[in-house]
């Protein structure tokens, strides 16, 4: 028979002086009650109540007994208590994992996270590569690219679309491509963990994809090294257009093949389960995702 449910029958018979009492309680038949009682006397091999036609008592053993099994059960209501706390409360620490080039948007949510829930400790950690989620113990993953892993969880928080640019001086030397067949002809300034490797996809006026093999000089996972070969006329860069906004702006680097738009992706929050979602998590996402809206701007700049 089940032990705890054992243990809290026997129990519920001394707190409420019998049988009958404790079956009422625990909504159960006063059969299966001796039933329980029976078996957890016949495993432990002593008895445990004097029973009589007036009254249930305990033995020496049955207090000893008694003393122990209502700690054991205390035990675990606080932890039911605990953990349905830490549940509807964002407490303890939050592991947080987040591409680097969109610090300038994450930072900002985990100060004011931070400040919203007093009782929560932020470990925040940076990096271009997919964090493994369960042997690295991360709560919550903020990316660009989406998941390798298919058995993880994807909330999508906004799109966003690669914004194909170059200096003004790149163009002035080396002429602007009109179409992606054009770029193998020019130094193709390229990010390590863009999905499709060497092969930058596009869709055409037709709205049919449009891919170009390419190649060049430079390939890192520093989104910010390729935004600065980029402004300083080293090559073409497929932007994040949060990455080099800016830049477009003040002229540094100028948007080209606008017939050709790169294919879209998203702004993913990616965590391990669904169901049972703690509290931290679920509340950093809220706040993420209210807070993105403010930034749309750089995720589709010039829109």
């Amino acid at each position: 028979m089940d032990r705890l449910t054992t243990l809290t029958a026997f129990v519920q018979v001394v707190d409420n002086g019998g049988f009958s009492a404790a079956a009422r309680r625990l909504n159960m038949s006063v059969t299966m009650v001796s039933t329980h009682i029976q078996s957890l006397e016949d495993r432990l091999g002593v008895r445990l109540l004097n029973r009589t036609t007036r009254k249930v008592s305990l033995t020496d053993v049955g207090k000893a007994y008694y003393d122990r099994a209502t700690q054991i059960l205390g035990d675990l209501e606080e932890a039911d208590q605990v953990a349905s706390a830490l549940q509807s409360t964002p407490k303890g620490t939050l592991v947080l994992h987040a591409s680097t080039h969109i610090m300038r948007f994450v930072a900002p949510v985990v100060t004011e996270y931070l400040a919203k829930f007093p009782g929560i400790t932020v470990d925040l950690r940076t990096g271009e590569r997919m964090a493994d989620l369960i042997d690295e113990g991360i709560d919550l993953a903020i990316r660009t690219l989406p998941a390798p892993d298919s058995s993880l969880i994807v909330k999508r928080l906004t799109t966003w679309r690669h914004i194909l640019c170059c200096s003004p001086g790149y163009l002035e030397k080396y002429g602007k491509p009109e179409k992606p067949a054009d770029l193998a002809r020019h130094n193709c300034l390229r990010y390590a963990h863009y999905p499709y490797g060497d092969e930058w996809h596009f869709l055409g006026p037709d709205g049919k994809p449009a891919n170009a093999r390419v190649s060049g000089n430079l390939l890192t996972s520093s989104g910010e090294a390729l935004r600065l070969a980029a402004v300083a006329g080293e090559g073409l860069f497929l932007s994040p257009g949060f990455l080099t906004g800016e830049d477009l702006e003040a002229g540094n680097l100028v948007s080209i093949m606008p017939d050709y738009q790169p294919v879209e992706f998203a702004l993913n929050a990616i965590y391990q389960h669904r169901q049972h979602l703690p509290a931290k998590v679920r509340s950093f996402i809220d706040l993420l995702a209210e807070r993105i809206v403010l930034h749309r701007h750089w995720m589709h700049p010039g829109k």
